[in-house]
């Protein structure tokens, strides 16, 4: 009975030194009398019982490592407080094991010996405004030694930048000034583009009353010119007329009536006046002969 316990107790021993399960996305990594064997892949795997060691568990995951923040000095002399994450990979586990006594702590060290000598060829305004540049090169310089320690380095990411306290003061300041320059640019440009509407709805308006008067003056002087041709039209006719009458049998008579009836009333209209003094022609021919010139000139004018 305790032969069997025994022999149970050993067979026992013995799976559990020679079956080995590994999980997904991990890699162990076998020894063999001390000397680097194999790389178990996820799954069932046997080894050699007391010949065969798992001496190094690694995880394939992507693995996320808080660098701590440190002092960097730029390009102009100034100190920023730095701090970022770094993202990694083991994809060689063999180098991950022997490579380095402990890659995380290599991997650390050479983020932020790298991330100063980046920060260093940068001045303080640039550390800002190029991340993604440092982010890229800090990369580089890392994966190029993380290389020997089988470890790739994904990316890296600055988390905060912090500058002293008197330079942020002076950034404050700096941006308040550029946003007070930049609101009185704007209401500058505000005001010289109202100014230069208010100009051209002034000279356009000008434009359209000289335009409206000079209409206004041509249309008067058409109408007067129309006016004054109508009116010598009409007197050119009224005399055409008269002219005609005259020459009818009996027009020179009628017309040496109608003198001596404009003679008489203009007679009568002096003489109704009181305070005019009427002095009547001693001789009353000088009518009669005033009425034969009249007749005279007329008959000139028919014979024209």
């Amino acid at each position: 009975m305790e032969i069997a316990i025994l022999l149970l107790v050993v067979a026992a021993i013995f799976i559990t030194r020679s079956v080995k399960v590994v999980p997904q996305q991990n890699a162990w990594v076998v020894e063999r009398l001390g000397k680097y064997n194999t790389s178990l892949a996820p799954g069932l795997n046997f080894l050699i019982p007391f010949i065969d060691k798992v001496a190094y568990k690694h995880s394939l995951k992507e693995i996320p490592l808080d660098v701590p923040s440190q002092v960097c000095i730029t390009r102009d002399n100034t100190q920023l407080q730095v701090d970022g994450i770094l993202y990694f990979q083991v994809t060689d586990p063999m180098r991950a094991s022997y490579g380095s006594s402990n890659y995380i702590v290599a991997v650390t060290q050479l983020a932020q010996t790298s991330l100063r000598s980046v920060i260093g060829k940068l001045e303080l305004d640039k550390t800002f405004e190029e991340r993604d540049i440092i982010n890229a090169q800090v990369v580089h310089a890392i994966d190029e030694a993380a290389l020997n320690w089988g470890v790739k380095v994904l990316r890296y990411e600055i988390k905060d930048l912090t500058p002293p306290k008197e330079i942020l003061l002076a950034m404050q300041a700096q941006i308040t000034a550029e946003r007070e320059k930049r609101a009185l640019i704007a209401a500058s440009e505000g005001r010289r583009q109202e100014q230069i509407n208010i100009a051209t709805g002034e000279r356009e308006a000008f434009i359209a009353r000289s335009e409206g008067e000079k209409q206004a003056e041509i249309n008067n002087a058409q109408g007067e010119a129309s006016a004054i041709l109508a009116v010598a039209e009409a007197t050119a006719e009224a005399i055409r007329v008269v002219a005609e009458a005259i020459r009818q049998p009996g027009g020179q008579e009628a017309v040496q009536l109608k003198v001596a009836e404009r003679a008489v009333d203009a007679y009568a209209k002096v003489a109704s006046n009181a305070t005019t003094t009427l002095i009547v022609p001693s001789n009353m021919t000088e009518v009669s002969a005033l009425i034969a010139s009249a007749m005279k000139m007329v008959g000139a004018t028919k014979t024209n």
